[in-house]
């Protein structure tokens, strides 16, 4: 008989921070899974994803849902709907279309990105207002911007619905996507719902697969109308499934019971800050500023850093040249943080 795959021991042991997409499904997740009622999605007729659908577009305050393998499909589908080809994209430089999904928007939605200054987390109305204003001086006409919150290289920062106000003010008529792979760590963090948080969005995406620890799957809202297209788009890029309702009951169980405990994983990350900051005070990391679960910092030399917080069982990684991110979630208790805190007391400067 084939042997059962197990998780290796050594991976078992580490206090694993590099992402918060390594978190495993719950026991509840695996029961809803193994329960759930299926049907063929591709022809509408899964009553699970139906329902899920369903529940994240209540939850959001759209119209509509579309439930996708990915959350970089999610963005890519959002740009072949609401971006016209030839046109720009404006978004900041370091959002997860722009800077993690290796070019994709050039390759699948024959639009040409308009990156901006981000360091803060947010994208300046005034750049969304020059950039219109260019199209009346021959240059490339915007399509749509997008934003992300929460924005995960300036360590987790939260778009207030009066920010993205004042950017919509300044959108005009251009559709806003909101990337909101982590939007229930912002609607936690704010205390304010996602639905106020994306109201006047074209669309929203959402990951269930990080720290809601779902095992795969985002969601896509917006209006029935920009659904019924993405649907249509979700078959172009090879997203349809079938009886997806397996993994969708993971996903209801995610937005069920999964959202409050984030709290948890947000106060660990403020205990990791401020060791931190204590170890690099030139760091550039303020510890008031984490928010929710990322911790992002500089540091002289990170594979160094790494690799000492790896023999030291923590595992750790990079998201840019010089710059380090921890993060927690789910699958890394109080016992686990910690040990990570104490490897980074030991850790060389």
């Amino acid at each position: 008989m084939p042997k059962t795959r197990r998780y290796h021991p050594v991976v078992a042991q580490f206090v694993d921070l590099r992402s918060d997409t390594v978190t495993r499904p719950t026991p509840a997740m695996r029961e809803a899974m193994a329960q759930a009622e299926v049907g063929d999605d591709g022809y509408g007729e899964d009553p699970t994803v139906n329902a899920l659908e369903a529940a994240f577009a209540a939850r959001v305050g759209m119209q509509a849902a579309l439930f996708v393998p990915s959350g970089t499909m999610a963005n890519q589908i959002a740009l072949r709907v609401l971006a016209p080809p030839g046109t720009t994209v404006i978004a900041g430089r370091r959002q997860h279309l722009v800077a993690y999904e290796i070019g994709a928007a050039g390759r699948n939605a024959s639009v040409q990105l308009s990156p901006v200054d981000d360091d803060d987390g947010l994208v300046d109305p005034a750049e969304v207002l020059w950039a219109r204003e260019g199209a009346e001086n021959h240059l490339p006409t915007p399509g749509m911007v997008a934003i992300e919150n929460t924005h995960m290289a300036s360590g987790g920062q939260v778009w207030s619905p009066e920010s993205l106000k004042d950017l919509l003010a300044a959108a005009g008529s251009l559709p806003i996507h909101v990337d909101g792979a982590r939007i229930f760590n912002a609607e936690v963090a704010s205390g304010v719902s996602a639905a106020q948080m994306v109201e006047g969005a074209a669309t929203v995406m959402a990951c269930l697969s990080k720290g809601l620890c779902a095992p795969v799957g985002s969601l896509l809202a917006g209006s029935s109308s920009v659904i019924a297209e993405a649907r249509e788009e979700r078959r172009r890029l090879g997203g349809a499934m079938r009886q997806a309702g397996v993994i969708a009951a993971a996903g209801l169980v995610a937005l069920e019971s999964m959202v409050e405990r984030l709290a948890e994983d947000h106060r660990r990350a403020q205990r990791l800050a401020d060791a931190v900051a204590a170890r690099w005070p030139r760091s550039g990391l303020d510890p008031a500023t984490v928010i929710t679960n990322v911790v992002v910092f500089t540091h002289p030399d990170p594979p160094a850093l790494i690799g000492h917080l790896q023999a030291a069982g923590v595992l750790a990684g990079t998201i840019a040249p010089g710059t380090v991110r921890l993060m927690t979630h789910h699958d890394v208790d109080d016992d686990g943080i910690e040990r990570a805190v104490a490897a980074l007391a030991g850790a060389p400067t």
